[in-house]
């Protein structure tokens, strides 16, 4: 991988965790229910995306 590409990858890596952390701390303070479970789910997704861009490094 050229230094570029790992730099892309950094960042997407930085990006997802970021938004992981942010949507975990938003539903911390949301008291609707459904509201709660949805923001949740966005984070549960970034983690996924997370994963997924760090797996690609482990091939």
């Amino acid at each position: 991988m050229s230094p570029k590409e790992l730099l892309y990858v950094e960042d997407a890596l930085g990006h997802e965790q970021q938004m992981k952390t942010a949507c975990n701390d938003f539903a911390s303070q949301i008291q609707d229910p459904e509201l709660k479970n949805f923001v949740q789910g966005l984070a549960t997704k970034h983690e996924t995306a997370f994963k997924k861009f760090y797996n690609l490094l482990n091939v």
